[in-house]
């Protein structure tokens, strides 16, 4: 079995209307998160993993929760900030610890997973490549995969975004270099091969990002500001070796709610699928 994580425990701070996972974007009141799930299942998905925190619980299980466990296996996991070593633990810490201490969450996985963030969606291919490429690995195998966008196709009309540029030899990754305010007038090949968090992971990933974690907290246990983000995690781990991903590229195009303003570019997008 292969199951998709969705992490969806963002604060969303850019956008001002709510709870921008939650948003409705379909014809008839689907969230992006709907969609990405749909697609996922056309690729071969059983299971879907929400990662959540638990202040939002109730009005996602009602928005989004109820709907997917009709479809599919639904469980779900609570990001919780005060789920560290005791001795890194403060009350000055609100908001969650970024997107590799998410996996984090899932503890014990059996079974290889396909991760992707609650607000963007992805469109149908990327999950095709994920899945097959996960279906011909070991559990134990350290050799993981991500779909990688055409920049071109992941910008947004209504502001900057930050992208990882990735570096690819070979058709494996070899570095991402996190590159913010990004817009279709910035000095950057457009072609270029970005990250857009859609991973496929072995649970071998888990043993990593432990270990990698607990090197962060030591680290920065006097910054309660710094985030341990998953791309950061996983470029470390390339450049010491201890990983590869494939890179598998997909032309689809990348829709995003960074904005509010682009909520209305994303409704015209779903009316024609």
């Amino acid at each position: 079995m292969i199951s998709l994580v969705i992490m969806a425990a963002g604060l969303g701070s850019r956008y001002k209307n709510g709870i921008k996972q939650l948003e409705k974007v379909g014809p008839s009141n689907e969230t992006i998160m709907e969609y990405s799930v749909m697609s996922a299942k056309k690729s071969g998905i059983e299971e879907v993993i929400f990662i959540l925190r638990k202040d939002i619980f109730t009005e996602f299980k009602e928005v989004i929760g109820n709907k997917i466990e009709k479809i599919t296996k639904t469980r779900y996991i609570f990001q919780e900030v005060d789920k560290i070593p005791n001795e890194f633990k403060s009350d000055k810490r609100i908001k969650p610890w970024g997107t590799g201490h998410a996996i984090l969450m899932l503890e014990e996985m059996n079974n290889p997973f396909i991760v992707i963030n609650a607000d963007d969606y992805y469109g149908d291919e990327g999950f095709k490549n994920l899945y097959n490429f996960l279906t011909n690995v070991n559990n134990n195998s350290y050799n993981y995969c991500m779909s990688g966008f055409i920049l071109k196709n992941t910008l947004s009309d209504n502001g900057g975004v930050s992208r990882g540029i990735c570096k690819v030899s070979n058709g494996y990754l070899e570095e991402i270099t996190e590159t913010y305010n990004i817009t279709t007038n910035s000095n950057i090949n457009m072609n270029s091969i970005v990250s857009m968090n859609m991973w496929g992971f072995t649970p071998t990933i888990l043993k990593e990002l432990k270990i990698k974690f607990d090197e962060f907290l030591k680290q920065n246990n006097e910054d309660l500001s710094k985030e341990f983000l998953l791309p950061n995690i996983i470029d470390e781990l390339i450049k010491t070796k201890k990983i590869t991903v494939k890179v598998l590229v997909t032309n689809d195009k990348w829709y995003g709610i960074t904005y509010s303003e682009d909520l209305k570019k994303i409704k015209d997008h779903f009316k024609n699928i």
